[in-house]
């Protein structure tokens, strides 16, 4: 197992808990988390880990803010770098970062896990609420350029049509990590970009 260092400033300290405890989640699970096992990722006693978050659960939360942001944040990018003059290229560029690469993604994996906290605690809801918001904030802004250059014949409004998207990939996300054989990732960026064909219009996607 890899040790995060130890820096010297606090917020750095607590960031380095924060990547330690995401690793241990990621390979141990959710349910298994110990404060050993963070420790031990991040190099230090058991009681720093407690001194900066004396309730595991603030730690686990800090790992879910830190993972929608990063996962938002590669989004974002893979939006910008796809060619801005080709719509069809941009809306491709989402729906290939929105889905797992293989079963094995930790990317997807620590987010899938950690949405499950969202039926018993307020702050995990909202950061999985967050997310989902501005995954479709993506989607529609991909979806107007489109419909507004002439590349796209909407058949809904934006909005909607970028729910179901957003919905479409966390179901085959789901199922793609969850080691269904019969979700590969492949076939489900095909059925995704089927179904973006379909409700745009565009026969380039």
């Amino acid at each position: 197992m890899s040790r995060v260092g130890r820096p010297r400033n606090q917020t750095a300290r607590r960031q380095a808990l924060v990547s330690a405890a995401g690793q241990a989640i990621t390979e141990r699970g959710l349910e298994g988390l110990r404060i050993k096992d963070i420790a031990d990722a991040a190099g230090v006693s058991q009681g720093s880990v407690l001194y900066y978050y004396p309730e595991l659960d603030d730690l686990v939360l800090e790992v879910h803010r830190g993972a929608v942001e990063s996962f938002l944040a590669s989004r974002q990018r893979a939006y910008d770098e796809a060619p801005a003059g080709e719509p069809a290229a941009r809306l491709r560029a989402l729906v290939d970062s929105g889905l797992p690469g293989s079963a094995e993604d930790s990317e997807h994996g620590l987010l899938y896990q950690l949405h499950r906290r969202a039926g018993r605690s307020p702050g995990h809801a909202e950061l999985m609420t967050s997310l989902f918001a501005r995954e479709v904030g993506l989607y529609a802004t991909a979806l107007e350029v489109g419909a507004a250059t002439g590349a796209f014949t909407l058949a809904a409004s934006a909005q909607d049509l970028a729910h179901g998207l957003v919905a479409l990939e966390d179901g085959y996300g789901l199922h793609i990590v969850s080691h269904n054989a019969a979700v590969r990732p492949e076939r489900a960026r095909e059925l995704v970009l089927a179904h973006a064909r379909a409700v745009t219009g565009c026969p380039s996607l």
